[in-house]
């Protein structure tokens, strides 16, 4: 009777352990073009870290290079989720946001990375030709949504919208 307790303990361990087992995670090449920084620039992320541009300006109200008179970069602050942090970077002429990127977002695991590639566009998307953070939330991504809007409204105060 011990052997048989011994043994299904034994395989229940086993079990328990081999249903645990993570494999390791894919890490992508390169960020993909939809979430690449307004500069165009892509860059290749570290594992577990987030896309962080390597050209343009950055800080309230600075102006950023190629852009058309009157135009201005501003990075909002970056707000933290508890996937990690999200932080936007927008560019506004005539009161309104002409181009925006996420510099910072959380992308250190395949989940993340499955569900920012989808919402990161679509944010960026709702953001160009605004002047305000009501803009929707993506369905699946509220966690990055929230940290969106709240770094789209530190960067709009600092562009004084």
């Amino acid at each position: 009777m011990r052997r048989v307790i011994l043994a299904i303990a034994g395989t229940a361990v086993v079990l328990v352990l081999l249903l645990s087992f993570k494999s390791h995670t894919r890490t992508p090449a390169l960020v993909p073009a939809a979430l690449a920084p307004a500069t165009g620039t892509a860059t290749a992320p570290a594992s577990g870290s987030s896309a962080t541009p390597t050209t343009g300006a950055t800080g309230g109200g600075s102006t950023g290079g190629g852009t058309s008179a009157g135009a201005r970069t501003v990075t909002g602050d970056a707000v933290q989720t508890i996937y990690g942090p999200v932080q936007v970077k927008i560019t506004v002429a005539d009161g309104k946001v002409t181009a925006a990127a996420a510099i910072e977002y959380p992308d250190g695991t395949p989940r993340d990375y499955q569900i920012n590639s989808f919402a990161i566009p679509q944010l960026q998307q709702e953001t160009i030709g605004v002047s305000t953070p009501n803009i929707d939330a993506v369905s699946g991504a509220t966690y990055t949504s929230q940290g969106y809007i709240g770094s789209l409204q530190s960067a709009l105060d600092k562009a004084g919208l």
